[in-house]
């Protein structure tokens, strides 16, 4: 039985044993209370989460920050959702330092009996896997965690308290290079990444380029990786911005950037150039990097904010996927730009994301 159900059944439990005690005692003798003191209340003892009553949700990012204006902030933003929607009593996140932290981090929300942990980030997937099988009555999201951890030779691969919250990065790459390759005058894209270690980043690039060559072979690409390791390839937005600059001198005039503020700063340089569009990545970036607003014509979105609503939802539905939970992706509105992304672009994006639905299209990455 689920601890929301018990809990439920607890609160009705409770309310029966106090309406009985008020029955008991409805009749005043106006005797005073033993030793001639007065009544007093007892004090009132706030339940924890590990009570059965109590729900509470906690968020450990990867090596990154959660105000990233992009990846972490949207996991945060569906566990502020979720927790709102469900009364949490306790909602709170912990930014990773140290890849070394991850089991330190989750066990923090353990020792507390928090109900829900989201993991955010593919590093953290092996650790989080060995956290759910070690602590079966505490549900782990790992976005962008694909659940395939194998622990022993007896266990099965999908651990029932374990879920990946996963997407399709390249199909939404893809439709933000095929839009590029359709924006650009001089042929030439650029597009500025975290690190090729963490493959959701690798999909976003390889659909990128697979787009833009979808409408225009003959185009280039000019796509460049974060030198660093883990700890740095996704808050360096100084390197991102000059990567960009660089780029741009060599004809890009449209730049992708998709690593988090990293990728932040490379869509910030291009607005500073007249003539380049920008596209940002994972949340509607218009909503979050008002600097890149000359430039921002759409995102290639993950819509990781209502993916995680959706598994918390499932989590008090009694309907847990096992293994992985592919939430949408696609691009983010045009805003300022709709009217230079025309019809004829539009109905060819629409067409490309019908495609790639139903298989008849493919990106070619992972084959």
């Amino acid at each position: 039985m689920s601890k929301k159900l018990l809990g439920f059944l607890a609160l009705l439990l409770l309310t029966a044993l106090v309406l009985t005690a008020c029955g008991g005692t409805a009749e005043n003798t106006g005797e005073e209370p033993a030793n001639n003191e007065p009544a007093v209340d007892e004090p009132v003892v706030e339940e924890g989460c590990e009570s059965e009553n109590v729900f509470c949700i906690g968020l450990v990012t990867d090596v990154g920050e959660v105000d990233d204006k992009s990846f972490n902030q949207s996991a945060w933003e569906g566990a502020q959702l979720a927790a709102e929607k469900y009364n949490a009593a306790k909602i709170d996140y912990i930014e990773t330092k140290d890849a070394k932290d991850y089991a330190a981090n989750m066990q923090l929300f353990l020792d507390q009996g928090y109900d829900i942990i989201v993991t955010v980030g593919f590093a953290m997937g092996e650790a989080t896997g060995i956290a759910a099988v070690e602590n079966p009555d505490t549900f782990f999201i790992g976005v962008d965690q694909f659940q395939v951890y194998q622990f022993d030779d007896d266990a099965s691969n999908d651990v029932p308290n374990f879920v990946g919250l996963v997407f399709n990065e390249d199909h939404s790459g893809f439709l933000a290079g095929a839009l590029a390759a359709m924006l650009t005058e001089t042929n030439i894209l650029a597009g500025v990444y975290g690190t090729d270690l963490i493959p959701p980043v690798v999909a976003f690039k390889e659909g990128f380029e697979a787009g833009a060559a979808y409408i225009n072979p003959d185009i280039q690409v000019i796509s460049t990786y974060h030198p660093g390791g883990l700890d740095v390839a996704f808050t360096d937005p100084e390197w991102g911005g000059a990567t960009a600059a660089q780029a741009i001198d060599n004809g890009a005039d449209v730049v992708f950037g998709a690593g988090g503020k990293t990728g932040n700063g490379a869509i910030e340089e291009a607005a500073a150039h007249d003539g380049v569009f920008c596209i940002g990545v994972d949340s509607d970036q218009w909503l979050t990097v008002p600097a890149a607003h000359p430039c921002l014509v759409t995102s290639a979105m993950k819509l990781i904010t209502p993916g995680l609503v959706g598994l918390v939802d499932a989590y008090f539905e009694d309907t847990i996927p096992l293994g992985n939970y592919y939430g949408a992706a696609g691009l983010a509105p045009y805003h300022d730009f709709e009217s230079m992304v025309t019809s004829e672009m539009q109905a060819t994006i629409d067409e490309l994301a019908a495609g790639l639905a139903d298989g008849s299209i493919t990106t070619g990455y992972g084959q």
